[in-house]
């Protein structure tokens, strides 16, 4: 994806599968698809769960931001907070849902939950290296998300999230545009 340049179309083929497989496991298993956290039933109490880590991270950013003086208020803003939560929750449904998910299963006792969280977190930290700051952020998001999913599983509420946390990190502590990123060389 970064070496060729090819963010856009990366990303909307990865996209494009993933969808695709979710579709057929909804029509041939519905029940895994509620275990993988695609439900609505209990989006209230996670979103309760998960606003004041929210709040406090939103929080971080800004202060970090303005220590760093990296904030960048564009429009550009906008358009990645309705577009990145769709990335999100396919990231937290392949690192979160299929890994420690499924790790959750395997153990027998359900006592290794801990574990689990702390091995899906490093993995979701170290996909996004050399990036120091998003290998911090994404091992803590992880470390709560992974938390929060195992009790509750539903994934919407922690992708949603994560793409309106992502898009605010990128634009308050990385001092970077994802909206150029992807579309700025299908804009000129």
């Amino acid at each position: 994806m970064d070496v060729l340049n090819w963010r856009l179309p990366f990303i909307s083929l990865v996209i494009l599968g993933w969808v695709l497989y979710v579709l057929w496991n909804r029509k041939h298993h519905p029940d895994r698809i509620l275990h993988w956290g695609f439900r609505l039933d209990n989006w209230l109490s996670v979103s309760k769960r998960v606003m004041p880590f929210a709040l406090l991270a939103v929080g971080s950013f800004v202060v970090i931001g303005f220590v760093n003086h990296s904030i960048q208020w564009t429009w550009h803003l906008l358009p990645i907070l309705l577009i990145y939560p769709l990335w999100g929750i396919l990231q937290q449904f392949l690192v979160i849902a299929l890994v420690a998910g499924n790790l959750q299963d395997l153990d027998a006792h359900k006592k290794r939950s801990g574990l689990i969280v702390l091995g899906a977190s490093t993995l979701f930290a170290l996909i996004h290296y050399p990036h120091v700051w998003l290998i911090g952020g994404t091992f803590l998001l992880a470390l709560f998300y992974g938390y929060v999913f195992l009790k509750e599983r539903n994934i919407y509420v922690l992708g949603i999230l994560h793409g309106w946390l992502g898009a605010l990190f990128f634009y308050t502590v990385l001092n970077r545009d994802p909206f150029i990123e992807v579309f700025g060389k299908y804009l000129n």
